[in-house]
């Protein structure tokens, strides 16, 4: 039976933790008997890393390629505890701990290419051995390195025409407009956005899907240290509007996206700690599917995401929001 019987972490529930706030919480040490000359200690880790494969050569050859990758050490803080006399009797031991975390991170973020996490990490070791070990993973919401009361909430507009055929010889015209009072937002805010579709054709229109794509450009070596680059897009949300928009008539969807509490922010600013892997854009894109003239009509509106410590978004401490642990990072 081995001395051990648990170590746990004990961290507050439900919490995204803002860049530049304290990471507090307890290691509970359990022991069937007694253990002498102990080490008890926690690390705080945030790291980033993308990787992908390349084809080479102008021809593309897919039987060769080339590994990209690249990485990066975000915070590493250790804290052993002191144990008095070198020894712990049977039974549980709490250790509380306090950690600051570094005012300017990037956001967690994780993808089929790349990932940046952070952990908490708890261990006890005897006589050199590991005898147990516990890791929770930490939600962390990066700053933007410009002030958003320098940025100017602009109203957005965007327009996009387009003459389809149908029918063989029959043309018509559709106008997408998307209407959106500001162009600015948080983590965690609603995005409301009005889309005006003016339907000059015979058909009817039945379906407009809405989605939030971030665009994201990796930065990578390969192993001959050459820089490279990668770009890649993913779906955040998604909505489809099942209309009637009836032939030569006007309709107006007013929609909402709630964006999730944790997102890496837009790049711009040259100091973001996340610039050598990776930079992210956002786009809403409105798509209306055509079928009865084998085309379609998209309109894509950039939108920005900020934040600064002067935000105060819906949660509990003006330090921090916090979420449940990162499914991705495990024990």
């Amino acid at each position: 039976m081995s001395v051990v019987k648990s170590i746990e972490l004990v961290l507050p529930k439900d919490e995204v933790y803002l860049a530049g706030s304290s990471v507090t919480g307890q290691v509970i040490l359990t022991l069937n008997s007694t253990l002498v000359d102990p080490v008890v200690r926690v690390e705080l880790v945030g790291k980033g890393y993308v990787e992908w494969n390349e084809e080479v050569g102008e021809t593309r050859d897919y039987s060769r390629d080339v590994l990209c990758n690249n990485k990066a050490d975000y915070v590493h803080k250790t804290k052993t505890f002191p144990v008095e006399d070198n020894w712990l009797s049977a039974g549980s031991h709490i250790f509380d701990f306090h950690f600051n975390l570094p005012p300017r991170l990037p956001s967690s973020f994780i993808s089929k290419i790349g990932h940046i996490s952070y952990y908490v990490q708890a261990s006890c070791m005897g006589r050199e051995h590991i005898l147990a070990r516990r890791r929770v993973c930490l939600m962390v919401q990066g700053l933007s390195d410009f002030h958003k009361q320098n940025l100017f909430q602009n109203p957005l507009l965007v327009e996009v025409e387009k003459r389809v055929p149908y029918n063989c010889c029959h043309q018509g015209t559709i106008c997408l407009r998307v209407h959106l009072d500001k162009n600015i937002f948080t983590p965690g805010e609603k995005v409301v956005f009005t889309t005006e579709i003016n339907n000059q054709t015979s058909k009817c229109i039945k379906t407009v899907v809405f989605a939030l794509y971030a665009r994201a450009r990796y930065q990578g070596f390969t192993p001959n240290a050459e820089r490279r680059q990668r770009l890649d897009s993913s779906e955040l949300l998604r909505q489809e509007a099942n209309t009637h928009i009836i032939p030569f008539d006007t309709t107006k969807i007013v929609s909402t996206f709630n964006l999730p509490p944790v997102l890496s922010v837009s790049s711009g600013g040259s100091g973001a700690l996340d610039q050598d892997l990776l930079q992210t854009h956002y786009e809403l894109v409105i798509t209306m599917h055509l079928p009865w003239s084998l085309s379609n009509i998209k309109a894509q509106v950039p939108i920005i995401i900020v934040r600064t410590p002067a935000d105060e978004a819906t949660r509990h401490e003006p330090e921090g929001d916090r979420l449940p642990a990162n499914p991705s990072c495990q024990n």
